[in-house]
């Protein structure tokens, strides 16, 4: 029975689908019709708030919630606590969440990977329960590291009750903060792993399966899309965040408070496509791309190669230049011994005189000192 009501949803979400217009229009800017409560488009390199709609303004978001309980499970990946292999022992707690679910058994072990897998695809409750509980003791413990994670993003107008948006009357959040934990999901390769995948299932250790269906249509139906968040209760009505990337810039779209399920998608859509079609990303620095070459004093290599440490990038109207000068402080040469990564300068980036960001200057080349017979050798090859 759950396998032929999935396939019903599942017919329903293409009947609707294709109403998504794939097509860029050209919006003057702040004219993009929007009918939900609040929303925000943001380039995901620079920070930047292209469009706003009440994007502070403290709202449900439903199972949005859920980006920040996926991020606090890619930071235990990141610190190895996880990986995807890693047994879960799943509880009696986590199996009775109602809502959005794939019906994990009590009791039995499941994979980080699927869990995780669930979560990201089909907005499950029970599989966001059941990493809580294993990644910190409780789900109520795990909403104090939400918050805290929260704090430490800047995300001053956040408050986490549960780790699944299920109702609570004391959680909300905005547009704008939803933005900014999408960004630091959207930086993780597990992540876009998993949010990439149409449809899927989840094999559980009986051997009873569960059909995973992408709740973010998005990613199938609107180039470029790769990521992103639904939710839909009747306090938050329907909201999405999502991400979609198109040659070099990234864009983050976010919407809350839709009327209906289509309403949220097509407003995405609208964002998206402001976006991609009034601005283009420019990028200041590159950390790939050596910025100078300094001698090196007293060692085995007489020059290196200096690279920024960090990635600057600004998104432009189309067809603007930009107005950001970029300059360095840094010693004539650097003194060996040198490891990857040792700071040797620094550049300042600045606007119309104002500084807006200094990045330190490093090398990537490991050079050793010359030794006593590496100085000889070297004057006996010079005569």
């Amino acid at each position: 029975m759950k396998r032929f009501f999935i396939f019903g949803i599942l017919l329903c979400i293409l009947a609707t689908t294709f109403c998504i217009s794939p097509a860029i229009s050209t919006f003057a800017e702040g004219e993009v019709d929007l009918t939900c409560k609040s929303a925000c488009l943001v380039d995901y390199a620079s920070g930047t708030m292209l469009y706003g709609h009440n994007p502070k303004e403290h709202l449900p978001i439903a199972s949005m919630v859920k980006m920040m309980t996926i991020l606090l499970t890619l930071d235990e990946f990141d610190k190895g606590n996880l990986t995807e292999e890693t047994l879960i022992t799943t509880t009696e707690n986590a199996s009775s969440m109602g809502g959005s679910q794939v019906f994990i058994d009590p009791y039995v072990q499941y994979t980080a990977g699927d869990l995780l897998k669930s979560v990201v695809m089909a907005s499950a409750n029970d599989a966001s329960v059941a990493l809580a509980e294993h990644i910190s003791g409780s789900e109520k413990t795990f909403v104090t590291k939400m918050n805290e994670r929260a704090k430490e993003l800047g995300m001053n107008d956040t408050y986490y009750v549960n780790c699944t948006g299920l109702p609570a009357p004391e959680q909300y959040s905005c547009a704008q903060d939803c933005a900014i934990v999408l960004k630091e999901v959207a930086e993780h390769d597990l992540y876009h792993k998993y949010s990439t995948i149409w449809m899927d299932e989840l094999v559980h250790p009986s051997g009873r399966k569960t059909e995973l269906v992408n709740t973010n249509r998005l990613i199938r139906y609107y180039e470029g899309c790769d990521g992103g968040k639904t939710g839909s209760t009747n306090e938050a009505g329907c909201c999405l965040s999502a991400s979609a990337k198109r040659n070099n810039m990234r864009l983050i779209s976010v919407v809350i408070g839709a009327s209906n399920s289509q309403t949220r998608f097509n407003e995405c859509t609208k964002l998206f496509n402001y976006g991609f079609a009034n601005y283009e990303s420019k990028t200041i620095l590159d950390s790939l791309t050596p910025v100078m070459n300094l001698k090196v004093n007293k060692g085995k290599c007489d020059n290196v190669d200096v690279y920024a440490k960090d990635n600057f990038a600004v998104v432009v109207k189309k067809g603007d230049q930009h107005d950001y000068e970029v300059t360095f402080e840094n010693p004539e040469k650097v003194s060996a011994p040198t490891k990857n990564g040792d700071v040797v300068g620094k550049a300042i980036i600045s606007k119309n005189g104002n500084i807006m960001q200094e990045i330190d200057l490093v090398v990537k080349t490991d050079i050793a000192e010359l030794s006593l017979k590496d100085c000889f050798d070297r004057i006996v090859n010079a005569w």
